[in-house]
């Protein structure tokens, strides 16, 4: 995944969001224990927005920038934020964090296909075998959650998570496809537009499902779940990936869901007490190696 010669800020933004997504999965579990669902998404992009507005205003940076700008902008907002973001958070209502990282780690196989697709990758024989490797460790996780499909619920959170993981693999192809189009010169300008738009679109469908919120029996430690997502989850995480994405392939750097996925099950089990067995043992050996079949490539001599 890195590249010939070494980038240190690149290794760290992956490492940044290797880490602090996996650890959303968890604070989106404890927020919305006891906050709706659309709350959660929308008061986290209402907080990424002030911060980056905040930031832009104070370094001169805030500005409108035109009609085209902004639609592009919105297309992406709607694809990994509204859609994705809010999809996955609607999700953990009825399903664990760690299966709902697990489903979202289905994601670098739909963006290897499309990215054969559209000419932007060339399948092998490795790479094919290494994103299957990986879909079969998480299909091996998953296997003894299949008698839960009898429950209403988490059927609705297992459709929420398809339409994410659709949502956020179509956003990394269009801004890899395009990306002489989507090229800025400020990354934080773009997040403050997609969170500006996911903020005012997320809570107006918070409006819409319970327009009248029990607030006051938020604890504390759902608030402070909902003000890590917006400063750690968002504006860390989204900068991080998306100065990554325009440096490294869209399937490497989806691949790291799968990095997403250990940390989010290890949470799981450790601080919301969620079911973690031998079967996450091999199953990170199948993940570990489909990661590293699907990136490795021979270098020249």
């Amino acid at each position: 995944m890195i590249p010939a010669k070494f980038d240190v800020k690149l290794v760290l933004c992956l490492v940044i969001v290797a880490i602090v997504w996996g650890t959303t999965y968890l604070g989106i579990s404890i927020a919305v224990h006891e906050i709706p669902a659309w709350y959660v998404a929308g008061s986290r992009q209402v907080i990424a927005a002030s911060i980056l507005g905040i930031y832009l205003w104070y370094k001169g940076m805030l500005a409108w920038k035109g009609w085209t700008y902004t639609g592009r902008q919105i297309l992406l907002s709607l694809l990994m934020i509204v859609i994705a973001n809010g999809m996955t958070t609607y999700a953990e209502k009825s399903i664990p964090s760690g299966l709902t990282s697990l489903l979202n780690a289905l994601s670098p196989l739909l963006v290897f296909i499309g990215s054969v697709f559209l000419g932007m990758q060339k399948a092998t024989i490795r790479s094919i075998f290494g994103i299957l490797l990986g879909f079969l460790g998480v299909a091996f996780i998953f296997r003894d959650g299949l008698t839960d499909l009898l429950n209403p619920a988490y059927r609705i959170g297992l459709l929420c998570i398809g339409i994410a993981i659709s949502g956020w693999s179509i956003g990394t192809l269009v801004v890899k496809k395009n990306f002489n189009k989507f090229k800025s010169d400020s990354v934080l300008s773009d997040l403050f537009y997609q969170f500006t738009f996911a903020a005012i679109f997320q809570l107006i469908l918070a409006l819409i499902f319970d327009p009248i919120p029990a607030i006051h029996n938020w604890s504390l430690k759902s608030i402070l779940a909902v003000f890590y997502l917006g400063i750690f989850g968002s504006v860390i995480g989204y900068f991080c990936y998306h100065y990554a994405l325009k440096r490294v392939s869209a399937i490497q750097v989806s691949i790291l869901s799968y990095v997403n996925t250990i940390i989010a099950l290890f949470l799981g089990w450790l601080i919301l007490a969620e079911k973690l067995s031998y079967d996450l043992i091999i199953a990170t050996i199948l993940i570990l190696l489909g990661v590293f079949l699907t990136n490795y490539k021979k270098r020249n001599v």
